[in-house]
């Protein structure tokens, strides 16, 4: 269990996020299609897991923002934000902010992937939604970088993140 932060409130997540240099854990979640998708869906690609509780906040929208950038020249790179938004509400955000390089993925269906990251919220007034938190994965799906996010209403280490991925061949 971790302890985070809401404006100052402790609150805490059911676990911990992958260790460095673990196996990824694979997961099952919805895309804007409302198809299952996996880590299979990347084969061969560095992957950020840009894990937000909703879309619907200006913090999120501002990662979801940044790391597209990014993927814009990194076509090696999978960007995939998570969160608990309905695949509908997550499209119609990247086609409004004209973001066409990051996949959006739902937990609609399941908190699997919410309990195996470690990112589950379990009390306060967002329990049953994700922390924010970040993965960087190398084409493999070992994980090189995390981050759980200490206050949910700070954006992450981007730098950080991006660094991960330069030391991925």
């Amino acid at each position: 269990m971790a302890k985070i932060t809401l404006h100052g409130n402790e609150i805490h997540t059911n676990g911990n996020l992958p260790n460095i240099g673990s196996a990824a854990p694979d997961f099952t979640l919805v895309n804007k299609d409302l198809e299952n998708v996996s880590l299979s869906a990347f084969p061969g690609k560095r992957k950020i897991l840009n894990i937000v509780p909703s879309l619907d906040t200006p913090v999120c929208a501002m990662s979801a923002k940044k790391f597209n950038d990014y993927a814009k020249e990194h076509e090696d790179t999978a960007i995939l934000v998570i969160s608990a938004d309905l695949p509908f509400a997550m499209s119609r955000f990247c086609v409004s902010e004209n973001l066409e390089h990051l996949t959006p993925l739902s937990i609609m269906r399941s908190q699997e992937f919410s309990k195996e990251y470690g990112v589950l919220i379990e009390d306060g007034p967002l329990a049953g939604i994700t922390a924010r938190a970040i993965v960087v994965m190398d084409q493999n799906n070992a994980v090189v970088h995390t981050e759980l996010i200490g206050e949910i209403a700070n954006e992450p280490d981007y730098k950080a993140a991006i660094q991960a991925l330069g030391r991925v061949s």
